[in-house]
Parts: C-alpha cells; sequence; structure tokens
C-alpha cells in the first residue's frame, strides 16, 4: 500500500513526462515517449525487484524526466560531446525529480537517496544503484534494443551488448535471457555474448 506522497509524485512525475512532443506507438495507441519509457521502467522493476526500496521505486519512474529538454545533437557529435550529454542530463533528472519530491513532502533522506541513484552512484557497489541499473538494461533491450541496433554496425551492437552486460548483476543477466525478445535481438546478443 503507497502512501499519498508516493502516489503524487508518481503522478507528478508522470504529468512532467507527458508533456514529451515525441510521440511511440505501442499496442496501436500513442504516448508521450518519455510517459511510455516511465511505465515500462515501472513494470519491469515490479517483475525484477517487486520488494524494491521506496526510493528505487520512486526513481524507476523519473529516470528520464523531461529527456527531450535536452536534445543529443546540442552537444558535439562525438564520445566527449556524448558523456558531457550523459552527466548534463543525469544532474538535469536529479534536480527535476528533487524539486517534484521536494514540493509533496519528501524529506532530505529519501530525495537524497532519489539524487544519488539517478546520478548512478557506486554502481557494482550499492545494491539499489544495481537494481535501477539492470532494469535500466533489461528496459532497453526488451523494448528499444532491436531498433537501436539498426543505425549501428554489427561491430558497434556487439561492443555495446558487451557494455551493457558488463554493467548488469548475475541476476540482471537471468532476467535479461529469459526476456521475449525478437529473434534478431536475441542473434546479435547470443553473438555479442559468446
Amino acid at each position: 500500500m503507497q502512501s499519498e506522497k508516493f502516489n503524487k509524485a508518481i503522478q507528478l512525475f508522470d504529468e512532467a513526462n507527458s508533456l514529451d512532443p515525441n510521440k511511440e506507438s505501442y499496442n496501436g495507441e500513442e504516448f508521450p515517449k518519455e510517459l511510455l519509457y516511465a511505465i515500462r521502467m515501472t513494470e519491469q522493476l515490479d517483475k525484477f525487484a517487486p520488494n524494491a526500496d521506496e526510493a528505487v521505486q520512486l526513481t524507476v519512474r523519473c529516470q528520464h524526466i523531461c529527456r527531450w529538454e535536452i536534445t543529443r545533437d546540442s552537444y558535439e557529435m562525438n564520445r566527449v560531446g556524448y558523456l558531457n550529454w550523459r552527466k548534463d542530463l543525469k544532474d538535469f533528472h536529479a534536480k527535476k525529480a528533487a524539486e517534484i519530491l521536494n514540493f509533496v513532502g519528501y524529506d532530505a533522506e529519501i530525495i537524497d537517496q532519489v539524487e544519488f541513484l539517478l546520478l548512478k552512484k557506486q554502481l557494482k557497489k550499492n545494491a539499489n544503484t544495481q537494481a535501477l541499473e539492470d532494469v535500466v538494461c533489461l528496459v532497453f533491450l526488451e523494448f528499444y534494443f532491436l531498433k537501436f541496433s539498426e543505425k549501428y554496425s554489427e561491430e558497434k551492437i556487439i561492443d555495446i551488448v558487451q557494455k551493457t552486460w558488463k554493467k548488469m548483476s548475475e541476476k540482471g543477466h537471468e532476467a535479461a535471457l529469459k526476456l521475449d525478445l525478437p529473434k534478431e535481438a536475441l542473434a546479435i546478443i547470443t553473438k555479442a555474448l559468446s
């Protein structure tokens, strides 16, 4: 049973993400892209770690909050530009989430935990950060990987799969291998892991 505060925070995260001008069709329905992503994140967390802390539950729902406001093409189209973009996004998401959590009345402890998770601190060392990263990777593999893979060479995609795999825990690996993936995606992942 979630608190009123929790439900209000989720509602405000979703309202913010509903403003995404980018759309994605799923099961014949059109969604604001980041709202659909947030829903998928929560659904995946519920399967992967149903007893996750409140801070993790909040974080998965706001992990990409208002992401469209900082576009990739506003940075140099190279590795340095990409890394700067990712860092600025994390800071932006953490600030946005903190404002909403503060507004609904969360205390500094929960707000700090959510910011810590959004900044992906202590990956592999902190169980909550790892759970978040596993969920991020699972959602990517299940819903975004195939389309993403069409943009790059096989060599580049294999490298991306291997890097994604390294970020995941053993439990994450097991969950990933149980995903119902299209055979093209499964073939690339199998090749990357062999």
